[in-house]
């Protein structure tokens, strides 16, 4: 089977509709999209504008509860946070350790793809490849492309084969009248740099005043403990912060070790 990983975003948007048309090939037997339960509303509306135009079937699968729940467990119950917030404490400026892309993404696509290819549930996976996953990741961030870590699951990058950018599906996407896609992300991604936060404050409200109320819930961070916890990496709470996108915080997903977040 060939299958897209779709995020609604630039990258695997810009192969989804290549697929669609016949520029990459073979045609993909299905999209899945994971759904961590925090994109912003564009995404899904972006979403719904990718299936009303591909001729093949788009799977949405979701973890549980969602990231957006896990979060709130995490600090009502004392659970394990697996977002990167930023943390301050005696000892230093520091991050929280990630796993929100390998559970929330990752594992219920793989889970799916399982399912697809008639995989009971502990059932051992083929000895031969059996699925090419495809990955959007552009030739200006190929450090994402990373191996599966399931033998018989091939990933591929079709945008790097076809020698795409990021900017190449932008400026491909605007030649064939496609509507332009926003980052996919999760609305708290610590990740987000300045130029994507102060455009939520603009033009996202509803995803600003979430972010703001998380970001206020976080702060004092596991009961306990002397550590501040902080969406921004600035260490300052979201209100309190001047989104200057000629300082901004890197793109720290240019480093996110799957590549499968943000495309």
């Amino acid at each position: 089977m060939n299958i897209i990983s779709l995020g609604a975003g630039v990258q695997s948007s810009t192969m989804a509709f290549m697929a669609e048309l016949g520029e990459i090939k073979p045609m993909p037997d299905c999209a899945i999209f994971a759904d961590t339960g925090a994109e912003p509303y564009h995404v899904y509306e972006y979403l719904d504008y990718i299936e009303s135009i591909v001729s093949y079937p788009i799977y949405r699968v979701m973890h549980e509860k969602g990231l957006e729940q896990k979060v709130f467990d995490s600090i009502n119950n004392e659970q394990f946070n697996p977002v990167p917030f930023f943390t301050e404490s005696p000892k230093g400026f520091g991050i929280l350790r990630r796993q929100c892309t390998r559970e929330f993404k990752i594992q219920p696509v793989h889970k799916k793809i399982r399912e697809l290819i008639g995989l009971a549930k502990g059932q051992k996976g083929p000895k031969e490849i059996a699925v090419y996953q495809w990955i959007g990741i552009s030739t200006d961030e190929d450090i994402r492309a990373k191996e599966n870590r399931i033998k018989w699951v091939k990933n591929i990058w079709p945008l790097i084969s076809s020698g795409f950018s990021r900017q190449d599906c932008i400026n491909w996407m605007n030649e064939k009248g496609f509507k332009q896609p926003k980052k996919s992300a999760c609305y708290f991604c610590p990740y987000h740099d300045n130029k994507t936060w102060q455009d939520m404050k603009d033009n996202d409200l509803d995803s600003w005043n979430k972010a703001v109320k998380l970001d206020n819930m976080i702060r004092d961070g596991i009961k306990g403990g002397s550590e501040k916890i902080y969406i921004h990496g600035s260490g300052k709470p979201l209100t309190e912060c001047t989104f200057d996108t000629k300082r901004d915080q890197h793109d720290m997903f240019d480093h996110e070790c799957d590549g499968m977040c943000g495309v």
